[in-house]
Formats: C-alpha cells, structure tokens, sequence
C-alpha cells in the first residue's frame, strides 16, 4: 500500500471525535499527508482537514479511517464499495465490533500502517434493487421487517428460480459473515467465519412452522418474494431503513465479493471478538411474557451485558473489571420492556458468567444487591473483601 499520501475521516454524527481527528491530523502533518474529511462532518469542528464530497474523498483518499463505533464503519465501507482503498476502523466512545483500534491505540496504529505492519482483509457485501429503483448495499444485512401494526412479513425464500421456502415471521434477515454476529445472531443464526463465503438468511420471531436459518453459496441465486399474506415490510440495509416492500414485490440479492477492504493489526483473531461479544447466557425463566426470546450478550467493548429482545437493546447491566474481580454496577430496563422480569434475567446472567469465568464479584447496583438477597445460590461468588478495597 506504498506511503499514505491523502486520508480520508468519516466521523460518527453525534460522538466527540476531536481527540482522534487530532490525533490523526498530528501523525499526517508530521508525514506530509493530506487529511480530507466530508462537508457536512468537518465544517461542524475546528479542524485542518479538507472539506470534500465523498466521491472526491474515496477518489483521492489511500487510506479511509472510520471514527466511531459500527455504524460509522458500515457506513465508511458501504462508501469505499467496490474500490481497493483500505479502511481502518477506530473505536469512539462506545465500543463496537467491526472497529480495528481504539482510540488510545490509534497512534500505534498509524505508525503500523506506516511501516507495513498490517494485513487487509476484503468483506463481502449483499445488493439489491429497492421496488422503487434505488440500488442500496450492506456490509452486515439486508432484512424485510414487519411494520408494527401491520401484518407478518410473509416472505418466499426463492434458490435457483425455484420457492425453496416460506417463512412467517417478524423479520427476514439476509447477512453476510460479516453480519452474522449481528441482527441474524439474535434472530438464532449461526456465527459464521469471515473466511466462510456464503449467504444466511434467517427469520427473527418465525411464527412459520418452518423457522431454520439457510446457509448459501456466493454463486447461488436467491430472489425474496413478498407473499400476498404478507403486510408492509421496512427494507433495512445495514440497519437503516431505505424503502419499503409489499406483497407481489420481489428482491434479487446479490453478493459483491471482496467489497471493501479493511485494515486489520491482528490483535484480536474474529473468534476472540466473538466470544467476547455473544457470551450467550442459558435457558429463559419460565412464564415471563416474551422474555423466552431475550438473549444476554456481553458487550464487552461498552463494558455491560445486553439483553436482546429481536435484536433489539432491551436492558443493560454496566460493569467494571478490576484485575480479577468483576463490580456490577448498575442495571437499567427501557422502559417499554419493564415488568417482564429481564432485570433478573440480566442478574442471573451476569452472575452466571461469573461463575463460568470463576470471577468474583462485587457488587454495588442496588437492584443486583436485592437479586442476591433472594438467590443465595449465588453467595459464593461474592468477592472476600481485603484491605486494600
């Protein structure tokens, strides 16, 4: 990838990216590289960069970097589609997954781009053609979503030209590997290695008696018909919505191999990411209203557990690692999913993953406090307290 010569920023819309975009103008100005940032990204901050187009800035850019969390670096790749230009992606704030870096490593991480020490590897992505003409691409999904109020998304799943299947359901996912950890994970996909080329296509909530994901090869042809029973589907790409489908609507996915590429220093392998990521807790209480679908992850990078209801956020239980000890900090529900029990589910799950890791626990939020009080079974974990506490 020779000497970097121009880089191009794509920011998150909302996080304070000032201490990374100093950084990076820092690492440019000593090297004599030219830094671009978008019009409507850069003209909000007092910075050096250039203000262009983003068709001038993946023109001219040898290097994209992506401040932010997931979304900033979908939306960075989904820019660069189809172009051999590398994108680094740095952490901002809350951490994702897709993000190579975060931010304190990120001087680091320009020097290893500068002395070649890095691999690129290439991401797949899924096209399609809206029913209003507009061609959209995601790095992680495509999904046909129920409207709410509106009827189930009844969607045929066609292979070679032929209905293999239906599905009923709440929503109809297409992911890549990429995207299999993501909306398709919670919907009960399979997690699927990046080195794997294919397609998954999995229905969140499948009220159809037949609710498997499908495993595809690149080279297959899969065509989403909308079902006459169907009711209004939300077409998200990448969790975006960008139109909308009815029934007698049908959708041509197509892959895009080797998409984008994306700058990985090899600190963390992908399954090291994943088992971090999707720590899946066990079996759902009993008798709780839809909770039986919730699903507790650690999302360890935002340091918290997450309950997800249809790939949804709903509650979470912040805590802190400190050497080995785990604090349990707070634990909060949305408030729309409140009195279904989930704040035990998330107790009972941090607990457990305590257990599985043998950490002892700390625990300071009040609700957890209360948790343990009425689940002795769990006295064990707590932490001896020491002197030094």
């Amino acid at each position: 990838m020779g000497m970097v010569k121009v880089v191009g920023l794509v920011l998150h819309p909302r996080r304070d990216c000032g201490s990374a975009i100093d950084a990076i103008v820092d690492w440019a100005e000593r090297r004599n590289v030219k830094v671009l940032g978008l019009h409507d990204e850069i003209d909000r901050i007092d910075c050096e960069a250039v203000a262009v187009t983003a068709e001038e800035m993946v023109e001219r850019a040898g290097l994209l970097v992506s401040l932010g969390g997931d979304g900033t670096m979908l939306r960075t790749m989904r820019m660069a589609e189809g172009r051999k230009t590398p994108v680094l992606g740095v952490n901002v704030g809350r951490l994702g997954f897709l993000a190579e870096v975060d931010l304190p490593d990120l001087p680091a991480a320009l020097t290893a781009i500068d002395e070649h020490k890095f691999t690129i590897e290439s991401r797949l992505a899924v096209r399609t053609t809206l029913p209003d003409g507009k061609d959209v691409s995601a790095f992680n999904d495509i999904a046909l979503v129920r409207v709410p109020g509106d009827g189930l998304a009844a969607v045929g799943i066609c292979l070679e030209g032929k209905n293999f299947v239906s599905y009923a359901a709440d929503a109809v996912i297409v992911a890549t590997p990429t995207g299999s950890t993501a909306y398709s994970f919670s919907a009960g996909g399979p997690i699927v290695s990046p080195n794997v080329e294919g397609l998954i296509v999995t229905a969140s909530a499948a009220h159809s008696s037949f609710n498997r994901p499908l495993m595809l090869a690149l080279q297959e042809r899969l065509d989403l018909d909308v079902l006459p029973a169907s009711g209004r589907l939300a077409i998200e790409v990448d969790g975006i919505i960008e139109g909308y489908a009815g029934p007698g609507d049908q959708l041509s996915i197509e892959p895009i191999p080797s998409a984008a590429q994306v700058i990985r220093l090899g600190r963390t392998s992908f399954y090291e990411r994943a088992r971090r990521k999707l720590r899946v807790e066990g079996s759902a209480q009993v008798g709780v209203p839809d909770a039986a679908d919730a699903v507790v992850v650690d999302a360890f990078e935002r340091q918290r557990y997450e309950l997800l209801l249809g790939g949804e956020v709903a509650g979470v239980l912040h805590y802190r690692r400190h050497g080995d000890k785990i604090e349990l900090l707070h634990t909060e529900i949305e408030q729309s999913f409140s009195g279904r029990g989930l704040a035990g589910r998330l107790a009972s799950a941090a607990l457990e993953d305590a257990r599985g890791r043998a950490t002892p626990v700390v625990p300071s939020c009040p609700f957890v406090i209360g948790y343990l009080d009425r689940h002795p079974e769990f006295a064990d974990l707590l932490a001896t307290p020491t002197a030094d506490s």
